[in-house]
């Protein structure tokens, strides 16, 4: 009976283990055709992703957040591959050429971009800005120049005038050309842009000597240095250092701000004035959405530039000394101020008593004209009423006077404004109004954090 048993457990366990590898013969489809599946659904989801990444950066970042909902949504009409988010500012052919093909096969060479704001007045100075790049970059520069004066015609005398692009709008300043023509994803193939003032001298700069600086220290955000000489110096982190090749912050300890090893912040570190900044993509990526679409004059912005270099502003921003430049001041947005004008009649008298008349007449005139530039006609009748007794030097005086109050008149008819005083005027009340709207955005942005916050402290 125990054999009998034995015998028949054996039986069982062979046909037990019969039955699970026929069933393992059977699982094998199942299994391969899971793995397949399997396989299907991981190479979808990573071509997916792909896709997505491919679209992203061919839209660059354009488009985030709602802008990127609604630009997404309004372009489901439209298959992926065909949409073409960027564009640049060449100049196109009307057909190509074998030469032009040639050129468009390198893609490996930088491109620059250079936009000025221009006015006639200023033609020779912008001349030689425009001819000292094209001398030195004439394959991968693009030139753009923004007329605010309208008068385009008056260049077309110049040989590379038909190889920039002129755009025209009366009586605007750089910033309000820059937010509108200079968008990110019209400027995305320059890898600098060079926004410049139309008042530079440039017979020191070289712009290649200097993109191989800004390229070497890793500037994302930079300046030429300013010549000692320059009109118009308002901050001394832009002045020229004649041993350094480049600098990224100042030491002063005179007037209102100290600047020493704490100091980490604008105006003694990581700071650019806004007359000749030179920005990489993506730094200007960054400054076009910083620059506010109302407020043209963009003051209070370049202190806030820093945020925008990409990193450590202490490291990312500096000013270039080897190649420097000469900033000459010269305001011609608007038209010159009532007070130019009497200015000019004044030096004019001056030289024509010079001249014709007596030598200490025109010293003692000088003396007068120097008192019209400083005080009131009022106060000046008090202080010659009671300090000289030369009644003829009164008489010009007064007359001078006279003649400045006609000239100022004509002008105030013509204009009815102080054009420069109210253009200094309307430049500080932006700039509070930028203040304002800053720390309003930190405010109410819970999510942002201020990367130079420690340092402040």
């Amino acid at each position: 009976m125990r054999e009998a048993k034995s015998w028949r457990n054996l039986l069982r366990k062979r046909r037990l283990n019969f039955d699970l590898g026929r069933f393992g013969v059977k699982m094998k489809p199942f299994m391969g055709a899971a793995c397949i599946i399997m396989l299907y659904i991981v190479y979808r989801t990573t071509n997916y992703q792909y896709l997505e990444t491919e679209l992203d950066s061919r839209f660059g970042p354009l488009y985030k957040s709602k802008d990127y909902v609604l630009a997404s949504a309004s372009l489901k009409g439209l298959p992926r591959g065909i949409i073409e988010a960027k564009s640049d500012l060449e100049l196109k052919p009307l057909w190509s050429t074998s030469s032009l093909k040639s050129k468009k096969g390198d893609v490996s060479s930088m491109h620059n971009l250079l936009a000025i704001p221009v006015g006639l007045k200023q033609k020779r100075n912008v001349n030689t800005i425009v001819q000292k790049h094209f001398q030195f970059l004439t394959e991968n520069f693009t030139v753009i120049l923004f007329h605010y004066d309208g008068k385009v015609d008056g260049w077309r005398d110049l040989e590379w005038s038909n190889k920039v692009i002129h755009i025209v709008a009366q009586n605007q300043t750089k910033w309000w050309f820059a937010k509108r023509f200079l968008h990110p994803a019209a400027v995305s193939i320059y890898d600098y842009i060079f926004l410049w003032d139309e008042d530079l001298g440039v017979q020191h700069f070289n712009p290649r000597s200097y993109l191989d600086i800004v390229k070497a220290e890793g500037l994302e955000i930079s300046q030429p240095a300013l010549d000692p000489n320059s009109t118009d110096i308002h901050h001394r982190i832009t002045i020229r250092k004649r041993t350094n090749k480049f600098h990224r912050r100042v030491y002063d300890s005179r007037g209102s701000v100290k600047c020493s090893d704490d100091s980490e912040g604008p105006p003694c570190a990581g700071f650019v004035e806004g007359m000749a900044p030179v920005f990489s993509r993506a730094a200007w990526h960054c400054a076009w959405h910083l620059i506010q679409n109302d407020l043209v004059h963009g003051w209070g912005m370049d202190m806030k530039l820093g945020y925008c270099a990409q990193g450590d502003r202490s490291k990312k921003v500096g000013v270039v000394d080897s190649e420097f430049i000469i900033h000459q001041g010269i305001q011609t947005l608007g038209g010159a101020s009532a007070k130019k004008v009497i200015h000019f009649f004044a030096i004019f008298t001056l030289s024509y008593v010079c001249i014709y008349g007596h030598i200490w007449y025109a010293i003692e005139l000088l003396v007068c004209f120097t008192f019209v530039l400083s005080v009131s006609i009022n106060k000046l009748n008090y202080i010659f009423f009671q300090t000289t007794n030369h009644v003829d030097l009164m008489k010009l005086c007064f007359y001078f006077f006279y003649i400045d109050d006609f000239i100022s008149s004509l002008f105030l008819q013509k204009h009815g404004v102080d054009v420069r005083a109210e253009i200094r005027r309307q430049s500080t009340t932006e700039l509070q109004i930028f203040k304002q709207r800053w720390e309003k955005a930190v405010k109410e942005d819970t999510a942002w954090v201020d990367p130079f916050y420690r340092r402040k402290q």
